[in-house]
């Protein structure tokens, strides 16, 4: 049975920490959360391995798909309904294309990405146009709705005002992980007023534009995007404990192309460490697949991999001192390493930088790698003005990219001196200075 359109015969209401209600009239979208590989989202946490630094976060893409779902939702529904540029043919492939836009997500995503060389927005693709649950319910609105879905995602598709509805520098995928975020991890950072900013939103022929008197609101979205981005995301524990992730990892990736005998044989990863992965490989691996290896795995032979995966378990990560790489200190990185191994310890595993870089807000450079859309601002004369030139604020921190590097290593390792004791002195002597 066909449902363009088709309505449900009573509204469905989801109750929400941060939207309160989410509403679902429509029936596609209701068979589309009924799916299993919408349903595998309740398995993926939205913050990877940020639940071991603020122990309220987690929760899970699930949350967070459905919550960008009902921020288009209102933005058509309340916002552009009737207003000129805006096409409401258009409505419930733009509902679609939210509620379905992190459907390829992985377990640990960004981390096991890194490791397996992979991609979640090729698996969203694969799911929704390949055979899967998803890919049947979008059929049955008609057969090219499936590409449509995946064209918007993708940001390929013709209509730009509805890509930039779901994947711009102010969109809804962002407004919901910024407030979502701060909410369940507790800090007050990414909180700003979003019934301001969809209050003044306007369509336009290729985005979406916000009024100048809304441009306060805006500001503040994008302060608290950098906020949380440095005091949450880039977290120097958060990321301890994704370097230990990322290394047991690697470490059983090794391993298995060695021929260890595991005591706990990794079948579900078999086709990432051959890089055969097929569809319903990826899908079947989740965060609580992920967890019972490493809860088993703390009692392999392999003395790194049960050393990473105890440390991982039972939350004993590694610490860290600022690392800038310049020259001085890459000569003491190298240092460090024929140190580590006189210590007795494998500096792949236990010795390691970690970067992460932000850019907060970009104006438009065309022709440049991963160019960004700017936000404009619509002044009450109808002229488009981008919002960097109206606002002091955010011309201070456009275009200016921040990096941080850090270097992890094991203290508890380097402060036994029961064994290698003066080589573990001048190692933290190096560490320390």
């Amino acid at each position: 049975m066909a449902y363009p359109g088709g309505q449900l015969s009573e509204e469905k209401v989801f109750k929400d920490p941060v939207h309160r209600y989410i509403h679902v009239r429509d029936k596609v979208i209701w068979d589309l959360i009924g799916t299993k590989e919408f349903q595998r989202l309740r398995r993926i946490k939205q913050l990877g391995t940020t639940y071991l630094t603020f122990h309220g976060a987690e929760h899970s893409r699930f949350n967070h798909s459905l919550g960008v779902y009902e921020i288009i939702r209102r933005i058509i529904d309340d916002v552009f309904v009737g207003r000129e540029h805006w096409d409401h043919s258009e409505r419930l492939l733009c509902l679609c294309a939210a509620l379905l836009h992190d459907l390829g997500h992985g377990p640990f995503s960004h981390s096991f990405e890194k490791v397996f060389r992979l991609d979640h927005e090729d698996f969203t693709q694969a799911i929704i146009l390949g055979d899967t649950e998803v890919n049947a319910v979008l059929r049955r609105v008609s057969d090219d709705f499936p590409k449509k879905v995946a064209e918007v995602i993708a940001k390929t598709y013709p209509n730009k005002l509805v890509v930039s509805l779901i994947s711009s520098q102010i969109d809804a995928d962002r407004m919901d992980y910024l407030l979502r975020d701060a909410y369940y991890t507790g800090v007050s950072y990414g909180n700003f007023d979003m019934e301001r900013i969809l209050r003044v939103m306007r369509p336009r022929e290729d985005q979406v534009v916000i009024k100048r008197s809304g441009m306060h609101a805006v500001e503040d979205y994008i302060m608290s995007r950098y906020q949380m981005y440095w005091q949450v995301y880039f977290h120097p524990v958060t990321r301890s404990a994704e370097v230990i992730l990322t290394k047991i990892l690697h470490r059983a990736k090794r391993l298995y192309e060695e021929g260890y005998e595991f005591q706990t044989k990794p079948i579900h990863f078999y086709s990432f460490f051959t890089g055969t992965v097929e569809l319903q490989d990826y899908l079947q691996l989740d965060e609580a697949v992920i967890l019972f290896y490493f809860q088993q795995w703390q009692h392999e032979r392999d003395a790194i991999l049960s050393d990473l995966c105890r440390r991982f378990v039972n939350r004993h990560l590694f610490k860290y001192v600022e690392f800038n790489p310049t020259n001085e200190q890459m000569t003491k990185l190298i240092e460090l390493t024929g140190l580590f191994k006189k210590a007795g310890i494998d500096p792949e595993y236990y010795l390691v930088v970690d970067s992460s870089s932000d850019l907060p807000y970009d104006f438009y450079r065309p022709g440049e790698e991963g160019e960004r859309l700017p936000i404009y601002l619509l002044m009450p004369n109808g002229e488009l003005r981008e919002l960097s030139r109206e606002s002091v604020l955010v011309d201070a921190i456009s275009g200016k990219r921040r990096t941080d590097h850090k270097l992890y290593f094991p203290a508890d390792f380097i402060y036994d001196f029961s064994t290698k004791r003066t080589t573990k002195k001048k190692i933290i002597e190096i560490l320390e200075g």
